[in-house]
């Protein structure tokens, strides 16, 4: 099968989950037999394929499926010639109303709206893709009119291999000592920046959270605030170079996060056996199993108290990230690609409720 398999604003999501996520993906269907396009048009670009189409009417590329993972005027556009076309047409679900939020300044103000658009948007494939039963309910609820499916974004375990021999290298550049509190990704306050900033006042750990964050008038009053004058014991790095360095460099992983859809970095973290500090919230204690394989926090004296536990008890952190890493071990590339597999099948088939039941 011929599969176009498109993230619009591709060069401008290699930073992000979305990015990551897609990557996964296509790590997976290189392990099958499914031919993958990467956009739909002709000669590969929007200006050669509108030349093309002037010259025999050709614009897009040809597909026996297209899935879609971003939601703008591209992704609109393929939807529509899929639907002119009686393509199939896979939409992923990497955004939400929810998790859109307390991400960049006034996002507040359009998550509302957005939530409208999304239902409009998603209501239009033959199957919608989502990281979590969590997001399953959630777009259930705005309704989505279409059918559902929970697969996993999966993790490269094998892309992780030699983080421990950055952890030197990585403690010295931003002068970590002890046990070192981490997060992973890009600065929002709806990962729990504040908490995460609150929580190194009151403790005398080491705090780092690596990944970019924006200074501009795009970035969220919260973020300037933090960012700009971070408690002494708080190091905001920016983008790094090798993100296993993050993970040699951490000790606990730390993700007061208010909204997810699934958390990628959560499952690098595990995947490197590290303990890890999770929000108590539904998406978590789906996949998660607090003092099995981490640790659940409602509020901010658990957090603290959870933290300490973890510093008095080196053989606790060393359990739980053990036992971290085998969860890790079940969002694997080889399940993503399994799983991809099954729904184009089906959803090629005209059977896409057959792959929405586990």
């Amino acid at each position: 099968m011929r599969v176009l398999h498109y993230l619009e604003l591709e060069d401008r999501l290699d930073r992000s989950g979305i990015g990551t996520s897609v990557n996964h993906q296509r790590q997976a269907l290189d392990m099958t037999n499914v031919d993958v396009l990467r956009s739909p048009w002709q000669d590969d670009h929007l200006a050669w394929a509108a030349v093309n189409y002037a010259a025999d009417g050709r614009f897009f590329q040809e597909f026996d499926l297209a899935h879609c993972n971003m939601i703008g005027p591209g992704s609109i556009a393929v939807a529509r010639r899929a639907a002119r076309e009686d393509v199939p047409l896979v939409l992923h679900s990497h955004v939400t109303r929810e998790d859109f939020a307390e991400s960049f300044r006034g996002s507040n103000y359009l998550a509302e709206p957005l939530g409208y658009y999304l239902r409009w948007f998603y209501s239009q494939a033959d199957l919608v893709l989502c990281p979590s039963e969590y997001t399953k309910g959630v777009l259930e609820a705005y309704p989505v009119d279409a059918p559902i499916k929970p697969v996993t974004n999966g993790v490269d375990i094998d892309a992780l291999d030699g983080f421990d021999a950055l952890r030197g290298e990585y403690r010295e550049r931003f002068d970590l000592d002890g046990m070192t509190v981490f997060a992973v990704g890009n600065v929002f306050e709806r990962k729990g920046l504040t908490t995460f900033c609150e929580l190194a006042e009151a403790t005398d750990y080491d705090f780092a959270w690596f990944g970019p964050y924006d200074t501009g008038p795009q970035a969220s009053t919260t973020v300037r605030k933090w960012t700009g004058d971070p408690p002494e014991n708080v190091t905001f790095t920016g983008w790094v170079d090798d993100i296993r360095g993050a993970y040699g460099a951490g000790d606990v992983y730390l993700f007061p996060t208010k909204a997810e859809n699934q958390g990628i970095a959560v499952l690098e973290a595990m995947a490197c056996g590290k303990a890890v500090v999770l929000r108590d919230i539904p998406v978590f204690r789906e996949f998660y199993t607090d003092g099995e394989d981490c640790l659940l926090c409602s509020n901010f004296e658990e957090f603290r108290e959870a933290l300490d536990r973890l510093a008095a008890n080196p053989a606790l952190r060393e359990r739980l990230g053990r036992n971290a890493r085998a969860t890790a071990r079940e969002h694997s590339i080889e399940r993503v690609a399994e799983e991809l597999a099954g729904v184009y099948n089906a959803v090629l088939a005209g059977e896409p409720e057959r792959v929405t039941t586990d």
